[in-house]
């Protein structure tokens, strides 16, 4: 856990108050789903999920957005602190807090804290990943004018997916690289060498 990543996920009084507005909710239910709706990155600037939670607690957009907020930075906090229990989740909220409420809001987050963490593990910035690779062998002619002849090229088209962003990902951008035969040779040989290392660190 990161000093950066406990910020983020920094609860206040107005959080707090905000998710007592999950009282009106018509059901366990949608508590549930709200929740879940309010975790992934970009959640709180949603105008479709704004709407929803506004229609289904009968609120006002600025207090429907102020209470996804609310959610997002809780299920963070609960993530980036891993609190595992009902206890550690019960003691970080307010004494006044509605008990009933409490209790549903832990259970909830107790549910949800597997998923959460599989999707924050998997979206978590890194470097970008090589997702698609393809090959062919084509004759390409020499520039050489005086004995003009066809040379044999390697053309390997990558598609590379980057980091993800807050909000979500950009699609794959791809790259074709041209390789001679010599070219090709070093950089089997260098693959080779990394394998090699890779298998004897796996071995350890």
């Amino acid at each position: 856990m990161t000093v950066t990543a406990v910020k983020m996920a920094a609860l206040t009084e107005e959080h707090f108050s905000s998710l007592q507005l999950l009282l009106k909710a018509p059901s366990k239910d949608a508590v549930r789903q709200m929740c879940a709706d309010s975790f992934p990155s970009g959640a709180a600037e949603s105008q479709r999920l704004a709407d929803r939670t506004s229609g289904t607690l009968d609120v006002s957009h600025a207090e429907a957005r102020q209470l996804i907020a609310a959610l997002h930075v809780l299920s963070r906090y609960v993530l980036f602190h891993n609190l595992t229990s009902p206890e550690q989740i019960l003691a970080i909220f307010p004494e006044n807090f509605h008990s009933s409420l409490k209790n549903l809001i832990t259970k909830v987050l107790l549910e949800h804290s597997p998923t959460w963490r599989s999707y924050a593990i998997a979206n978590q910035i890194s470097l970008p990943r090589l997702v698609e690779i393809d090959w062919r062998v084509d004759m390409k002619t020499a520039s050489d004018s005086v004995n003009r002849m066809a040379v044999p090229t390697c053309l390997v088209h990558m598609k590379v997916q980057d980091s993800p962003c807050v909000g979500g990902s950009d699609p794959p951008s791809s790259v074709t690289v041209e390789l001679s035969r010599e070219t090709l040779d070093t950089m089997l040989d260098g693959l080779g060498r990394i394998r090699d290392q890779l298998s004897a660190v796996a071995g350890k």
